[in-house]
């Protein structure tokens, strides 16, 4: 039987290199973004504005992806900023994937511009991995115009991390004999599913090192930190069995969340980030033939206290109002009136296929009110979906800037693509 081969394929600096390749190929621009000090970031009036991506001469100021941009625009005054455009990279990632596609059909996507890709059985086609690798990163380079790192191993996790060695444009290696010399030097952090306060746990145990990690107590470990010990120190040991799987995973819930640009004080203002949250993740409930029967609230205070709070309803619905009606319920419970917030979540869980409800002589809405809403729900998504969010909205947001729909991916990135993108990109 042929060794498992498996590559993690990761687009570079994504947004920007998306972003820098359609304006150099399509739109003829001279300036290629990721030649100068520049970056993705949203609007620089919002205090949630913070760097998406950044150019490797950005990097050199010590620019971060996830700081705020006012402290990257500090680093670096003369820094270009462009604002990201999440059609373009919605597009951009469909035709990196259909190219990985083409050299297997094994192609898991793990997120918008990574996936891993089973090449077992294919050194006929294209020679060495290595040799594989290399034509599938020139490829991408010529007919899309951006760069990956192709990462190289027997299992996903190694190569998820070979592909996250010295970047950008590489092929690297890491294979179960290399994993003591290459990956073992490496700063715990640097381990996948290892966090900050995952660090600081294994720090306090003297383990700074994967290779530290991976000659630690298993049975510690399990003290320490649960499962999750567990499972890291197989993964500093090299070990996942995890098989490369074609189809998304289904979803489990469905959940949009906003961080708004000033502080919500009143109750009246927060009700109105519920609905415009409900309005999306309903949508996305419908579109997926999902209902859902436990909504769940999640607040952060201005002070980033954490605050939650879900309901069980009596059943599983996709109807905006009944989440929106059902969302407040557990918001006036868990908030106090008072303390400020700076960003709103929903969540509804427990899915199902169908709606269904439980009717009684005390039920607000008979079968025939909750089939009138839902047609009505499906008819509104209808519009929407043909002529763009903003062809109707309800009453309570024709006033004020609060957006009727939000959360969860940007406008254009529900909406499509809001530019033609040739094939060839």
């Amino acid at each position: 039987m042929a060794e498992r081969i498996i590559f993690h394929v990761d687009a570079n600096s994504a947004f920007l290199s998306w972003s820098a390749a359609y304006r150099v190929k399509v739109l003829g621009e001279s300036l290629d973004l990721r030649e100068v000090p520049s970056v993705v970031a949203g609007d620089k009036a919002s205090r949630h504005s913070i760097i998406l991506a950044k150019s490797t001469p950005a990097k050199k100021y010590g620019i971060k992806t996830g700081e705020p941009l006012f402290q990257a625009l500090e680093k670096c005054p003369d820094l270009v900023v462009i604002p990201p455009d999440y059609g373009l990279y919605v597009e951009a990632s469909r035709h990196f994937v259909e190219v990985l596609r083409q050299f297997s059909p094994q192609v898991e996507q793990y997120s918008i511009d990574e996936a891993w890709v089973d090449m077992t059985g294919t050194q006929r086609l294209y020679g060495s991995p290595r040799l594989a690798a290399e034509q599938m990163r020139e490829r991408i380079w010529k007919e899309l115009g951006f760069t990956v790192n192709v990462g190289i191993s027997t299992n996903k996790l190694l190569a998820k991390m070979a592909g996250d060695f010295e970047k950008p444009n590489k092929v690297h290696t890491l294979f179960p004999e290399e994993v003591e010399s290459k990956m073992w030097p490496l700063p715990v952090r640097d381990l996948f599913l290892v966090g900050g306060a995952t660090e600081k746990k294994l720090n306090a145990l003297g383990i700074y090192t994967i290779g530290d990690l991976a000659n630690a107590e298993l049975s510690v470990l399990r003290k320490k930190l649960g499962k999750q010990g567990e499972t890291i120190w197989h993964f500093a040991n090299g070990r996942n069995a995890d098989m490369v799987t074609p189809e998304a995973a289904e979803n489990k819930g469905y959940g949009n969340s906003i961080t708004t640009a000033e502080d919500v004080t009143t109750r009246a203002v927060a009700h109105r980030v519920l609905l415009s949250l409900c309005e999306t993740v309903a949508m996305r409930m419908r579109k997926d033939g999902k209902s859902g029967s436990c909504v769940a609230i999640h607040l952060r205070t201005s002070d980033f206290h954490h605050l939650s709070h879900q309901k069980q309803l009596s059943g599983a619905t996709n109807i905006t109002t009944e989440l929106f009606s059902a969302a407040c319920q557990v918001f006036d419970e868990v908030w106090d009136g008072v303390m400020p917030l700076r960003q709103l979540g929903v969540q509804v869980t427990r899915l199902a296929k169908e709606p269904y409800q439980q009717y009684d002589l005390f039920s607000d809405m008979s079968p025939v009110q909750y089939e009138k809403k839902l047609r009505l729900d499906e008819t509104v998504d209808s519009l929407r979906d043909k002529f763009g969010e903003d062809i109707i909205r309800r009453a309570k947001f024709s006033e004020g800037t609060q957006e009727h729909m939000a959360g969860g991916l940007s406008k254009h990135r529900r909406t499509g693509v809001t530019k033609p993108v040739p094939e060839e990109f």
